[in-house]
Parts: structure tokens; C-alpha cells; sequence
């Protein structure tokens, strides 16, 4: 379940996320952010009345600990990384945003043989060496290696190291951070003006901005608590090629020989640590199988 999860998250911020924002090109960047935060919280807030998780009349069915305190550093990273990110589009730094989703993933990596003491078999560390190699390729195309990067890339990875080390239920978990970002986000959009709409249309859009942004979450928190930071890592290599794919094809965009070829080593370092990690699999299925001689005669 945790690869269906990962898989899940990494396509939506892949292809659902970047649809439905380019949907709401007359929204400011940072008013699609204070929607997101708002819906999302009410979103996360029905779902866990519904799930019987969360009673408004009562307690909550945690009670609060120290290591909960880590979920409010998680809210303060993950609100960092969307303002960043934002920044960084509204000031024409888009490169520097998609090198840091190529970046991050090599974070999570290190983090996860650094911090949780993950080993790497030899062929998953040609897998790191190769999508390394695509992302040098991608910083010697740009030039330099700017600190807009550095900072996504290493702000996504803490937030998804401290969502594995901390036990609990992914919807719990998000909505704690919600409730911590919730009071800015209301804050900005009592004082913001009120953009222009096209109608109700473009208030549903907003609306389901809570979803777009809470189901992903919520998947990748799930998925985190189940697979090694490395898989994670490396998988998380799915959103922005996906992305690349869609800009191309759908939006028309051209493609540099550069990023081409990041594409092509990025993908052949995927396969590589797929094919990688269904061989032990293969491997144990192969052993319980019964031979002749185990067969009622």
C-alpha cells in the first residue's frame, strides 16, 4: 500500500495540482495559497467527523506530547515551502523552483542513509548516481546552483523526514498543521482584496483547492510512514517529470536538449531501483515455491 500511496500523491502534484492552478491563473499566487490552506482545513476537519477520528464535542483521540511538537515545525516547513515556491514564480525564478524538485529527491536520500541509517544496495546507489547525474546536468545547463533550489529541495525533504518519524494518522497529522496555518490564511484573506471572479466556476475551483491539497498530503504522509526515505526519494522524481510531460505535450513548451537528457537519466535511475527492489521480492517467491519432490505424489 505504501507504493499505491506515493504513486497517488506524486501524480497528483504531478498533473492534477499544476491543471488545476493553471486554472486559476486570475487568482494572486498568495490568495490561491490562503484557499488552499482554508478549504483544506475544512476539508480535513468533515473527513475526520466522517471517519469517526475527531469529535468537535469532545477530545481529540491523541492526546498532545512532546513528539507532537514536531508536527508544528512540519506545518511551519511545509507553509514555508508553498510561500517559497510561490515566491519563486511570482519573481520569474522558475528554474530555479524545477531544480529544486529535481534536487529534492537526492535529499531525501541522504537524509535517509544519514538519519534513519537506510542501506542502499549496489544497484540502488547506481540508481542515486545516475538521477545525480541527471541533476548536475540540469545546474551545469542553469549555470549556478541558486539558493531558491537549495532551499525547496532541503525544506520538502525535512518536512517528509519528520512526517516519517513521527507516528501518526496521516489525516490527524494534516490536520494539526492545518489548524497551525489556518489562522494566517484567514488573516490574509479578511484583509486581501477580493479578486476579480468569473463566477461560480472559479469560487468551485478554490473550493477544491482543500482537496488537491489535502488528499496528496494525506498520501504522502501515509506513504511515508510505510517506505524507506530512499524509495520515497527516488519516487518523488515521478511529480516533476510528469510535470515536464504535461508542459510539453499539453502546453507546448519546448523542450532544451538539457532537460531531455535530465528526463532520460532520471527515468533510467527509476527503472534501475524498481527493478532493484522487486528482485528480492522475486527472489523470496522463488523460494517458497514447493519443488517435485514437495508435491503430494
Amino acid at each position: 500500500m505504501g507504493l499505491i500511496y506515493a504513486l497517488g500523491a506524486f501524480l497528483s502534484w504531478g498533473i492534477v495540482v499544476p491543471v488545476h492552478f493553471r486554472l486559476l491563473d486570475g487568482v494572486p499566487a498568495w490568495g490561491i495559497l490562503a484557499h488552499r490552506i482554508a478549504w483544506s482545513g475544512l476539508f480535513v476537519a468533515l473527513l475526520l467527523v466522517a471517519l469517526r477520528l475527531f469529535r468537535p464535542a469532545g477530545r481529540p483521540r491523541f492526546a498532545f506530547e512532546r513528539r507532537h511538537g514536531f508536527l508544528l515545525l512540519s506545518a511551519v516547513i511545509i507553509a514555508g515551502n508553498w510561500s517559497l515556491y510561490l515566491w519563486a514564480v511570482q519573481n520569474g525564478r522558475m528554474l530555479d523552483a524545477s531544480l529544486g524538485y529535481f534536487i529534492n529527491p537526492l535529499v531525501s536520500v541522504a537524509l535517509g542513509a544519514v538519519v534513519l541509517r537506510e542501506s542502499l544496495r549496489p544497484l540502488q546507489l547506481a540508481a542515486v548516481g545516475l538521477a545525480a547525474i541527471g541533476v548536475t546536468a540540469a545546474v551545469v545547463a542553469a549555470g549556478t546552483l541558486p539558493w531558491v533550489a537549495l532551499a525547496l529541495a532541503v525544506s520538502f525533504a525535512v518536512y517528509a523526514l519528520i512526517r516519517k518519524m513521527v507516528p501518526i494518522d496521516p489525516i490527524l497529522g494534516l490536520f494539526a498543521e492545518t489548524v497551525v496555518l489556518l489562522p494566517a490564511a484567514l488573516a490574509y484573506l479578511a484583509v486581501a482584496p477580493t479578486p476579480p471572479t468569473q463566477g461560480t466556476g472559479q469560487w468551485l475551483l478554490l473550493m477544491l483547492t482543500g482537496v488537491t491539497t489535502a488528499v496528496p498530503l494525506m498520501w504522502f504522509a501515509a506513504a511515508a510512514s510505510r517506505l524507506k526515505l530512499s524509495t520515497i526519494g527516488l519516487l518523488q522524481y515521478l511529480a516533476p517529470s510528469c510535470l515536464l510531460i504535461l508542459s510539453v505535450v499539453v502546453y507546448g513548451e519546448s523542450l532544451p536538449p538539457s532537460r531531455a537528457l535530465v528526463f532520460g537519466l532520471i527515468w533510467a535511475a527509476l527503472a534501475l531501483y524498481a527493478f532493484d527492489a522487486a528482485r528480492p521480492r522475486r527472489a523470496a517467491t522463488l523460494a517458497r515455491a514447493p519443488g517435485p519432490e514437495d508435491r503430494p505424489a
